[in-house]
């Protein structure tokens, strides 16, 4: 049986149903993966290159080398392995783990980071999401993972506790990510990280609450708005008639 997984990280890309030899390692081999194990990540290699309806469950079981019935049988249905694929890809759970104080950091650093799924290390997990974005089957997946595993751990841990925060926040990075990633928008590839960062940590804590909203300078401009709301009625009263 070919390890795909492994010729794929040998030669830095998936390398999806290519009868590449397993790659040779010269240290100690590493614990040997379930089947399970490697139906996960296979799975994850198929939704990051094909929509959700593209991708057959026969055809991850060919890159595992195995019967498509032990597929059925280790995760049940479709639905279900697409549902533990964006998990395993994302692992948001990753992004709580660190003390409240730390959270800012901990995301800043995240949108910064090279996008790698969190499972293989082999492919964009943004990839995933938009390949089956159009989806009408995959989308209640998406958003049903997107509200169990982010928004609702996020929510409490926020200065504001709230799930309207909580989404905002999780789309502001998702968008860097595509952006920076999938778009490659060049503003956001030239620029150093040293540069993004403060700005982006600056977004960070005005959406979960550290800092308010408007800028520091609003409160000056509003006096002066008032100072000049309050002098139209003197000027006009010191002319007196013509």
């Amino acid at each position: 049986m070919v390890d795909f997984l492994a010729a794929g990280a040998c030669n830095g890309a998936s390398s999806l149903g290519q009868g590449y030899p397993v790659r040779q390692r010269s240290d100690a081999p590493a614990p040997r993966k379930t089947t399970r194990d490697r139906i996960l990540e296979a799975a994850i290699l198929r939704f990051a290159q094909y929509s959700y309806e593209e991708t057959r469950l026969r055809d991850i079981a060919d890159d595992v080398g195995i019967d498509a019935a032990l597929v059925h049988r280790s995760f049940g249905s479709k639905e279900r392995l697409f549902a533990e694929v964006v998990d395993a890809a994302f692992q948001p759970q990753h992004l709580f783990s660190t003390n409240r104080a730390a959270l800012t950091g901990r995301l800043t650093a995240r949108a910064l980071e090279p996008s790698l799924d969190q499972a293989t290390r082999l492919v964009d997990p943004l990839d995933i999401i938009i390949r089956s974005l159009l989806s009408p089957e995959a989308i209640p997946i998406l958003r049903a993972a997107f509200m169990r595993d982010i928004v609702g751990p996020l929510a409490p841990r926020l200065d504001d506790p709230s799930r309207q925060r909580a989404a905002l926040l999780a789309a502001f990075l998702a968008g860097i990510g595509i952006f920076r990633n999938v778009l490659r928008v060049k503003p956001l590839l030239d620029a150093a990280d040293e540069e993004l960062e403060p700005l982006i940590a600056g977004i960070i804590r005005t959406i979960i609450g550290e800092q308010p909203a408007t800028p520091a300078k609003a409160p000056r401009a509003r006096k002066r708005a008032a100072s000049r709301r309050g002098s139209g009625p003197a000027r006009a009263a010191t002319a007196g008639p013509a």
